[in-house]
Protein backbone atom coordinates (compact mmCIF):
# COMPACT_ATOMS: atom_id res chain seq x y z
CA UNK A 1 0.00 0.00 0.00
CA UNK A 2 1.31 3.41 -0.94
CA UNK A 3 2.00 6.02 1.72
CA UNK A 4 -0.79 8.26 0.40
CA UNK A 5 -3.24 5.35 0.64
CA UNK A 6 -2.18 4.66 4.23
CA UNK A 7 -2.72 8.30 5.13
CA UNK A 8 -6.17 8.20 3.50
CA UNK A 9 -7.20 5.05 5.43
CA UNK A 10 -5.99 6.48 8.73
CA UNK A 11 -7.82 9.73 8.00
CA UNK A 12 -11.06 7.85 7.32
CA UNK A 13 -10.65 5.86 10.54
CA UNK A 14 -10.10 9.05 12.53
CA UNK A 15 -13.21 10.60 10.97
CA UNK A 16 -15.26 7.54 11.85
CA UNK A 17 -14.03 7.65 15.47
CA UNK A 18 -14.86 11.36 15.67
CA UNK A 19 -18.30 10.70 14.21
CA UNK A 20 -19.00 8.00 16.79
CA UNK A 21 -17.88 10.38 19.54
CA UNK A 22 -20.52 12.84 18.44
CA UNK A 23 -23.22 10.31 17.74
CA UNK A 24 -22.73 7.98 20.68
CA UNK A 25 -22.36 4.22 20.44
CA UNK A 26 -25.11 2.57 18.45
CA UNK A 27 -26.94 -0.33 20.03
CA UNK A 28 -28.94 -3.11 18.47
CA UNK A 29 -32.43 -1.76 17.82
CA UNK A 30 -31.43 1.92 17.74
CA UNK A 31 -33.44 3.84 15.21
CA UNK A 32 -34.37 7.38 14.25
CA UNK A 33 -38.07 8.31 14.13
CA UNK A 34 -39.37 9.81 10.90
CA UNK A 35 -40.63 13.34 11.21
CA UNK A 36 -44.42 13.47 11.58
CA UNK A 37 -46.39 15.15 8.83
CA UNK A 38 -48.38 18.02 10.35
CA UNK A 39 -51.87 18.49 8.89
CA UNK A 40 -53.67 21.73 9.72
CA UNK A 41 -57.44 21.27 9.78
CA UNK A 42 -60.03 22.72 9.58
CA UNK A 43 -58.07 26.00 9.62
CA UNK A 44 -54.57 26.98 8.57
CA UNK A 45 -52.53 29.28 10.84
CA UNK A 46 -52.49 32.91 9.70
CA UNK A 47 -48.71 32.93 10.12
CA UNK A 48 -47.03 30.39 7.79
CA UNK A 49 -46.21 27.44 10.09
CA UNK A 50 -42.63 26.37 10.74
CA UNK A 51 -40.74 24.31 8.15
CA UNK A 52 -37.80 22.79 10.06
CA UNK A 53 -34.51 22.42 8.24
CA UNK A 54 -32.93 19.04 7.58
CA UNK A 55 -30.43 17.68 10.13
CA UNK A 56 -27.07 16.10 9.31
CA UNK A 57 -25.84 14.29 12.43
CA UNK A 58 -27.42 12.04 15.08
CA UNK A 59 -26.76 11.78 18.83
CA UNK A 60 -28.16 8.97 20.98
CA UNK A 61 -28.68 10.03 24.59
CA UNK A 62 -27.01 7.74 27.09
CA UNK A 63 -28.51 6.86 30.49
CA UNK A 64 -27.43 5.20 33.71
CA UNK A 65 -30.23 2.72 33.24
CA UNK A 66 -30.94 2.19 36.92
CA UNK A 67 -34.17 4.24 37.17
CA UNK A 68 -32.61 6.28 39.99
CA UNK A 69 -29.46 8.17 38.90
CA UNK A 70 -29.81 11.60 37.34
CA UNK A 71 -29.26 11.50 33.55
CA UNK A 72 -29.32 15.28 33.07
CA UNK A 73 -25.61 15.47 32.23
CA UNK A 74 -26.04 12.96 29.40
CA UNK A 75 -29.00 14.94 28.05
CA UNK A 76 -27.19 18.28 28.04
CA UNK A 77 -24.13 16.63 26.46
CA UNK A 78 -26.22 15.31 23.55
CA UNK A 79 -28.01 18.65 23.10
CA UNK A 80 -24.74 20.55 22.91
CA UNK A 81 -23.08 18.05 20.58
CA UNK A 82 -26.00 17.89 18.16
CA UNK A 83 -27.12 21.50 18.38
CA UNK A 84 -27.07 23.53 15.15
CA UNK A 85 -28.09 20.83 12.71
CA UNK A 86 -28.41 17.55 14.59
CA UNK A 87 -30.95 14.92 15.63
CA UNK A 88 -31.01 13.85 19.31
CA UNK A 89 -32.59 10.49 20.11
CA UNK A 90 -33.92 9.35 23.51
CA UNK A 91 -33.89 5.58 23.07
CA UNK A 92 -37.19 3.72 23.02
CA UNK A 93 -36.02 1.15 25.56
CA UNK A 94 -34.82 3.67 28.16
CA UNK A 95 -36.26 5.64 31.06
CA UNK A 96 -34.25 8.83 31.55
CA UNK A 97 -34.24 10.33 35.04
CA UNK A 98 -34.09 14.13 35.32
CA UNK A 99 -33.15 15.45 38.75
CA UNK A 100 -31.56 18.74 37.72
CA UNK A 101 -33.19 21.93 36.45
CA UNK A 102 -31.91 22.52 32.92
CA UNK A 103 -31.95 25.59 30.68
CA UNK A 104 -32.61 24.48 27.09
CA UNK A 105 -33.10 27.95 25.62
CA UNK A 106 -29.85 27.62 23.62
CA UNK A 107 -31.35 25.11 21.17
CA UNK A 108 -30.96 25.93 17.47
CA UNK A 109 -31.92 23.88 14.40
CA UNK A 110 -32.31 20.59 16.24
CA UNK A 111 -34.65 17.58 16.21
CA UNK A 112 -35.38 15.99 19.60
CA UNK A 113 -36.67 12.47 19.07
CA UNK A 114 -38.20 11.23 22.35
CA UNK A 115 -38.95 7.53 21.92
CA UNK A 116 -38.55 6.39 25.54
CA UNK A 117 -39.67 7.96 28.82
CA UNK A 118 -38.35 11.08 30.54
CA UNK A 119 -39.18 10.87 34.25
CA UNK A 120 -38.68 13.84 36.57
CA UNK A 121 -37.47 13.01 40.07
CA UNK A 122 -39.78 13.29 43.07
CA UNK A 123 -37.40 15.47 45.12
CA UNK A 124 -39.89 18.24 45.93
CA UNK A 125 -37.38 20.08 48.12
CA UNK A 126 -34.85 20.36 45.29
CA UNK A 127 -37.36 21.38 42.66
CA UNK A 128 -38.96 24.09 44.78
CA UNK A 129 -35.53 25.63 45.32
CA UNK A 130 -34.19 25.22 41.78
CA UNK A 131 -36.98 25.10 39.20
CA UNK A 132 -37.20 28.06 36.84
CA UNK A 133 -39.59 30.83 37.94
CA UNK A 134 -41.82 32.72 35.55
CA UNK A 135 -43.42 35.99 36.61
CA UNK A 136 -47.06 34.91 36.41
CA UNK A 137 -49.14 33.15 39.10
CA UNK A 138 -46.16 31.50 40.84
CA UNK A 139 -45.39 29.39 37.76
CA UNK A 140 -42.13 27.45 37.78
CA UNK A 141 -40.83 24.74 35.43
CA UNK A 142 -38.57 21.67 35.53
CA UNK A 143 -36.75 22.99 32.46
CA UNK A 144 -36.91 25.95 30.08
CA UNK A 145 -37.45 25.09 26.42
CA UNK A 146 -36.39 27.82 24.02
CA UNK A 147 -34.41 28.59 20.89
CA UNK A 148 -35.28 28.53 17.20
CA UNK A 149 -36.11 25.84 14.63
CA UNK A 150 -36.69 23.07 17.19
CA UNK A 151 -38.70 19.97 16.20
CA UNK A 152 -39.70 17.63 19.05
CA UNK A 153 -41.51 14.33 18.41
CA UNK A 154 -41.02 10.57 18.71
CA UNK A 155 -44.09 9.16 20.48
CA UNK A 156 -42.40 8.90 23.88
CA UNK A 157 -43.50 10.06 27.32
CA UNK A 158 -42.73 12.95 29.67
CA UNK A 159 -43.74 11.94 33.19
CA UNK A 160 -43.94 14.63 35.89
CA UNK A 161 -44.17 12.20 38.82
CA UNK A 162 -47.18 14.19 39.92
CA UNK A 163 -48.55 12.18 42.84
CA UNK A 164 -45.95 13.45 45.30
CA UNK A 165 -46.86 16.99 44.24
CA UNK A 166 -50.61 16.48 44.57
CA UNK A 167 -50.07 15.27 48.13
CA UNK A 168 -47.62 18.08 48.93
CA UNK A 169 -50.01 20.76 47.65
CA UNK A 170 -52.84 19.31 49.72
CA UNK A 171 -50.64 19.70 52.81
CA UNK A 172 -49.41 23.21 51.86
CA UNK A 173 -51.08 25.32 49.15
CA UNK A 174 -47.92 27.44 48.85
CA UNK A 175 -45.95 24.49 47.45
CA UNK A 176 -44.29 25.64 44.20
CA UNK A 177 -45.25 22.94 41.71
CA UNK A 178 -43.32 22.90 38.41
CA UNK A 179 -45.12 22.74 35.09
CA UNK A 180 -44.19 19.76 32.94
CA UNK A 181 -43.18 21.71 29.81
CA UNK A 182 -42.02 25.27 30.40
CA UNK A 183 -41.50 27.24 27.19
CA UNK A 184 -39.57 30.50 27.28
CA UNK A 185 -38.64 32.22 24.03
CA UNK A 186 -39.25 29.36 21.58
CA UNK A 187 -39.68 30.41 17.93
CA UNK A 188 -40.44 28.72 14.60
CA UNK A 189 -40.76 25.30 16.22
CA UNK A 190 -43.01 22.24 16.40
CA UNK A 191 -43.84 19.88 19.28
CA UNK A 192 -45.73 16.80 18.10
CA UNK A 193 -46.53 13.14 18.83
CA UNK A 194 -45.80 13.05 22.56
CA UNK A 195 -47.46 11.56 25.63
CA UNK A 196 -47.58 13.75 28.76
CA UNK A 197 -48.45 12.21 32.12
CA UNK A 198 -48.88 13.33 35.74
CA UNK A 199 -47.80 16.94 35.60
CA UNK A 200 -47.50 18.58 39.05
CA UNK A 201 -49.35 21.64 37.71
CA UNK A 202 -49.91 22.92 34.13
CA UNK A 203 -48.83 20.54 31.38
CA UNK A 204 -47.58 23.40 29.18
CA UNK A 205 -46.77 27.02 30.04
CA UNK A 206 -45.94 28.76 26.75
CA UNK A 207 -44.28 32.11 27.39
CA UNK A 208 -42.57 34.59 25.05
CA UNK A 209 -43.08 32.24 22.11
CA UNK A 210 -43.70 32.99 18.44
CA UNK A 211 -44.79 30.73 15.59
CA UNK A 212 -44.95 27.49 17.58
CA UNK A 213 -47.15 24.46 16.82
CA UNK A 214 -48.33 21.79 19.26
CA UNK A 215 -49.79 18.78 17.47
CA UNK A 216 -50.99 15.31 18.46
CA UNK A 217 -50.31 15.56 22.19
CA UNK A 218 -51.84 12.98 24.54
CA UNK A 219 -52.37 14.45 28.02
CA UNK A 220 -53.62 12.55 31.07
CA UNK A 221 -52.91 12.00 34.72
CA UNK A 222 -54.80 12.10 37.98
CA UNK A 223 -54.31 11.38 41.63
CA UNK A 224 -54.57 7.94 43.20
CA UNK A 225 -54.94 9.42 46.70
CA UNK A 226 -57.69 11.52 48.24
CA UNK A 227 -55.73 14.62 47.18
CA UNK A 228 -56.81 15.75 43.70
CA UNK A 229 -54.50 16.82 40.89
CA UNK A 230 -55.21 20.56 40.82
CA UNK A 231 -54.42 23.32 38.29
CA UNK A 232 -53.45 20.79 35.63
CA UNK A 233 -54.18 23.03 32.61
CA UNK A 234 -53.38 21.47 29.23
CA UNK A 235 -51.83 24.65 27.80
CA UNK A 236 -51.46 28.19 29.11
CA UNK A 237 -50.17 30.79 26.66
CA UNK A 238 -48.55 33.97 27.99
CA UNK A 239 -46.92 36.87 26.15
CA UNK A 240 -46.94 34.74 23.01
CA UNK A 241 -47.94 35.27 19.38
CA UNK A 242 -48.87 32.86 16.60
CA UNK A 243 -49.33 29.65 18.56
CA UNK A 244 -51.26 26.67 17.16
CA UNK A 245 -52.62 23.86 19.37
CA UNK A 246 -54.36 21.03 17.55
CA UNK A 247 -55.23 17.36 17.03
CA UNK A 248 -54.83 16.42 20.69
CA UNK A 249 -56.55 14.55 23.52
CA UNK A 250 -56.63 16.14 26.96
CA UNK A 251 -57.89 14.40 30.12
CA UNK A 252 -57.24 16.79 32.99
CA UNK A 253 -58.77 18.73 35.86
CA UNK A 254 -58.48 22.40 34.87
CA UNK A 255 -58.53 24.51 31.70
CA UNK A 256 -58.10 22.46 28.56
CA UNK A 257 -56.43 25.55 27.06
CA UNK A 258 -56.12 28.99 28.66
CA UNK A 259 -55.06 32.24 27.01
CA UNK A 260 -53.26 34.24 29.66
CA UNK A 261 -52.19 37.92 29.31
CA UNK A 262 -50.83 39.10 25.97
CA UNK A 263 -51.74 36.05 23.92
CA UNK A 264 -52.36 37.03 20.29
CA UNK A 265 -53.02 35.24 17.00
CA UNK A 266 -53.79 31.88 18.58
CA UNK A 267 -55.36 28.95 16.72
CA UNK A 268 -56.83 26.04 18.71
CA UNK A 269 -58.58 23.26 16.81
CA UNK A 270 -59.61 19.62 16.76
CA UNK A 271 -59.29 18.83 20.48
CA UNK A 272 -60.99 16.23 22.67
CA UNK A 273 -61.21 17.69 26.18
CA UNK A 274 -62.44 15.65 29.14
CA UNK A 275 -62.82 16.67 32.78
CA UNK A 276 -61.61 20.21 32.22
CA UNK A 277 -62.69 23.80 32.92
CA UNK A 278 -63.09 24.46 29.22
CA UNK A 279 -61.17 26.60 26.77
CA UNK A 280 -60.68 29.92 28.51
CA UNK A 281 -59.70 33.47 27.82
CA UNK A 282 -58.02 34.43 31.07
CA UNK A 283 -57.97 34.87 33.80
CA UNK A 284 -57.19 38.52 33.02
CA UNK A 285 -57.07 41.72 35.06
CA UNK A 286 -55.42 40.03 38.02
CA UNK A 287 -52.63 42.51 38.66
CA UNK A 288 -53.05 46.21 39.45
CA UNK A 289 -51.18 48.39 36.96
CA UNK A 290 -51.01 45.69 34.27
CA UNK A 291 -52.78 45.96 30.91
CA UNK A 292 -53.68 42.50 29.64
CA UNK A 293 -54.41 41.79 25.99
CA UNK A 294 -55.91 38.68 24.42
CA UNK A 295 -56.99 39.12 20.81
CA UNK A 296 -57.24 37.40 17.43
CA UNK A 297 -58.04 33.95 18.82
CA UNK A 298 -59.80 31.26 16.78
CA UNK A 299 -61.05 28.08 18.48
CA UNK A 300 -62.69 25.43 16.30
CA UNK A 301 -63.90 21.82 16.24
CA UNK A 302 -63.83 21.07 19.96
CA UNK A 303 -65.37 18.05 21.69
CA UNK A 304 -65.94 18.97 25.35
CA UNK A 305 -66.93 16.31 27.89
CA UNK A 306 -67.58 16.24 31.66
CA UNK A 307 -66.37 19.80 32.14
CA UNK A 308 -67.30 22.89 34.14
CA UNK A 309 -67.33 25.05 30.99
CA UNK A 310 -67.16 24.78 27.23
CA UNK A 311 -66.04 28.26 26.11
CA UNK A 312 -65.12 30.69 28.86
CA UNK A 313 -63.96 34.27 29.37
CA UNK A 314 -62.89 35.01 32.95
CA UNK A 315 -61.97 38.49 34.17
CA UNK A 316 -61.10 39.65 37.70
CA UNK A 317 -63.25 42.50 39.07
CA UNK A 318 -61.83 45.90 39.97
CA UNK A 319 -61.52 44.99 43.64
CA UNK A 320 -59.40 42.61 45.68
CA UNK A 321 -60.68 39.04 45.32
CA UNK A 322 -59.47 35.51 45.94
CA UNK A 323 -60.06 32.15 44.33
CA UNK A 324 -57.87 30.59 47.02
CA UNK A 325 -55.06 31.56 49.36
CA UNK A 326 -52.46 31.16 46.62
CA UNK A 327 -54.56 32.73 43.83
CA UNK A 328 -55.67 36.30 44.48
CA UNK A 329 -56.03 39.44 42.42
CA UNK A 330 -58.26 42.07 40.88
CA UNK A 331 -57.90 45.66 39.71
CA UNK A 332 -56.09 45.18 36.41
CA UNK A 333 -57.03 46.60 33.00
CA UNK A 334 -56.88 45.41 29.39
CA UNK A 335 -58.89 44.19 26.44
CA UNK A 336 -60.27 41.02 24.91
CA UNK A 337 -60.93 41.42 21.19
CA UNK A 338 -61.73 39.35 18.11
CA UNK A 339 -62.34 35.95 19.67
CA UNK A 340 -64.19 33.17 17.82
CA UNK A 341 -65.40 29.93 19.36
CA UNK A 342 -67.00 27.74 16.71
CA UNK A 343 -68.22 24.16 16.30
CA UNK A 344 -68.34 22.88 19.89
CA UNK A 345 -69.87 19.56 20.90
CA UNK A 346 -71.09 19.81 24.51
CA UNK A 347 -71.48 16.65 26.62
CA UNK A 348 -72.24 16.89 30.37
CA UNK A 349 -70.76 20.38 30.69
CA UNK A 350 -72.05 22.71 33.45
CA UNK A 351 -72.07 25.88 31.29
CA UNK A 352 -71.72 25.62 27.51
CA UNK A 353 -70.63 29.29 27.53
CA UNK A 354 -69.53 31.49 30.42
CA UNK A 355 -68.61 35.16 30.24
CA UNK A 356 -67.61 36.18 33.76
CA UNK A 357 -66.21 39.55 34.88
CA UNK A 358 -66.49 38.58 38.54
CA UNK A 359 -63.81 35.88 38.68
CA UNK A 360 -62.59 35.16 42.19
CA UNK A 361 -65.24 37.26 43.91
CA UNK A 362 -68.22 35.64 45.63
CA UNK A 363 -69.89 38.97 46.40
CA UNK A 364 -71.80 39.99 43.27
CA UNK A 365 -72.67 43.35 44.83
CA UNK A 366 -68.94 44.19 45.05
CA UNK A 367 -68.44 43.20 41.41
CA UNK A 368 -71.17 45.59 40.33
CA UNK A 369 -69.88 48.32 42.62
CA UNK A 370 -66.32 47.89 41.30
CA UNK A 371 -66.75 46.79 37.67
CA UNK A 372 -63.72 45.66 35.75
CA UNK A 373 -62.45 48.30 33.28
CA UNK A 374 -61.25 45.54 30.96
CA UNK A 375 -63.25 45.57 27.72
CA UNK A 376 -64.56 42.55 25.80
CA UNK A 377 -65.37 43.21 22.15
CA UNK A 378 -66.07 41.29 18.94
CA UNK A 379 -66.65 37.80 20.32
CA UNK A 380 -68.57 35.10 18.46
CA UNK A 381 -69.88 31.85 19.93
CA UNK A 382 -71.06 29.84 16.94
CA UNK A 383 -72.24 26.32 16.25
CA UNK A 384 -72.59 24.93 19.77
CA UNK A 385 -74.62 21.75 20.13
CA UNK A 386 -75.24 19.11 22.77
CA UNK A 387 -76.49 18.74 26.34
CA UNK A 388 -75.17 20.33 29.54
CA UNK A 389 -74.97 18.71 32.95
CA UNK A 390 -77.71 19.28 35.52
CA UNK A 391 -75.42 21.44 37.70
CA UNK A 392 -77.09 24.76 36.78
CA UNK A 393 -80.25 23.35 35.24
CA UNK A 394 -82.37 24.92 33.79
CA UNK A 395 -79.53 27.26 32.76
CA UNK A 396 -77.04 26.32 30.03
CA UNK A 397 -74.94 29.51 29.84
CA UNK A 398 -73.84 32.58 31.77
CA UNK A 399 -73.38 35.97 30.08
CA UNK A 400 -72.32 38.45 32.79
CA UNK A 401 -70.70 41.74 31.87
CA UNK A 402 -69.54 44.12 34.59
CA UNK A 403 -71.14 47.20 33.01
CA UNK A 404 -73.04 48.38 29.96
CA UNK A 405 -69.85 49.90 28.49
CA UNK A 406 -67.38 47.05 29.08
CA UNK A 407 -68.83 44.63 26.50
CA UNK A 408 -69.81 45.13 22.88
CA UNK A 409 -70.55 43.01 19.84
CA UNK A 410 -70.65 39.68 21.71
CA UNK A 411 -73.02 37.27 19.98
CA UNK A 412 -74.09 33.66 19.93
CA UNK A 413 -75.20 32.14 16.63
CA UNK A 414 -76.48 28.69 15.69
CA UNK A 415 -76.61 27.73 19.38
CA UNK A 416 -78.40 24.44 20.00
CA UNK A 417 -77.54 23.34 23.55
CA UNK A 418 -80.13 22.23 26.09
CA UNK A 419 -80.04 21.20 29.73
CA UNK A 420 -81.02 17.60 30.58
CA UNK A 421 -84.64 18.71 31.12
CA UNK A 422 -84.78 20.40 27.72
CA UNK A 423 -84.46 24.06 28.80
CA UNK A 424 -82.14 26.71 27.35
CA UNK A 425 -82.09 29.49 29.94
CA UNK A 426 -79.05 31.73 30.39
CA UNK A 427 -78.21 34.28 33.05
CA UNK A 428 -77.73 37.61 31.27
CA UNK A 429 -76.27 40.75 32.88
CA UNK A 430 -75.74 43.81 30.66
CA UNK A 431 -76.43 41.67 27.58
CA UNK A 432 -79.29 42.08 25.10
CA UNK A 433 -81.45 39.05 24.35
CA UNK A 434 -81.44 39.94 20.64
CA UNK A 435 -77.73 39.10 20.15
CA UNK A 436 -77.88 35.74 21.91
CA UNK A 437 -79.31 33.11 19.62
CA UNK A 438 -80.55 29.87 21.13
CA UNK A 439 -80.92 30.99 24.76
CA UNK A 440 -83.63 32.61 26.83
CA UNK A 441 -82.21 35.33 29.07
CA UNK A 442 -83.16 35.38 32.77
CA UNK A 443 -82.00 37.65 35.58
CA UNK A 444 -81.52 35.01 38.27
CA UNK A 445 -77.94 33.82 38.78
CA UNK A 446 -77.74 30.18 39.83
CA UNK A 447 -73.98 30.03 40.14
CA UNK A 448 -70.79 31.96 39.50
CA UNK A 449 -67.09 31.69 40.44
Amino acid sequence: MKFSQVVYVLSCAASAIASRAVQGLHRRGDHVSPRPQIVYSPETPTTPPPTPKQRNVTCFVESHGDYATDDSEFILDAFHKCNNGGHVVFRESETYIIGTAMDWTFLQSIDIDIQGEILFSNDTTYWQANSFPFIFQNVTSFFKLGGDDVFIYGGGTLNGNGQVWYDAYAANIYTLRPVLVGVDGLTNSIVSDLVLRYSPEYYHFVANASNVVFNNIDIAGGSVSENPAKNTDGWDTYRSNSVTIQNSVINNGDDCVSFKPNSTNILVQSLFCNGSHGISVGSLGQYVGEYDIVEHVFVSNISMHNASDGARIKIWPNTASAVSGDLQGGGGDGRVNNITYTDFFIDNVDYAIEVDQCYGQKNLTLCLEYPSPLTITNVVFNGFQGVTSDHYMPQVANFACSSTTACSNIVSTDFDVLSPNGTNEAYCLNFEQEVLDGVTCVDTLLGFN
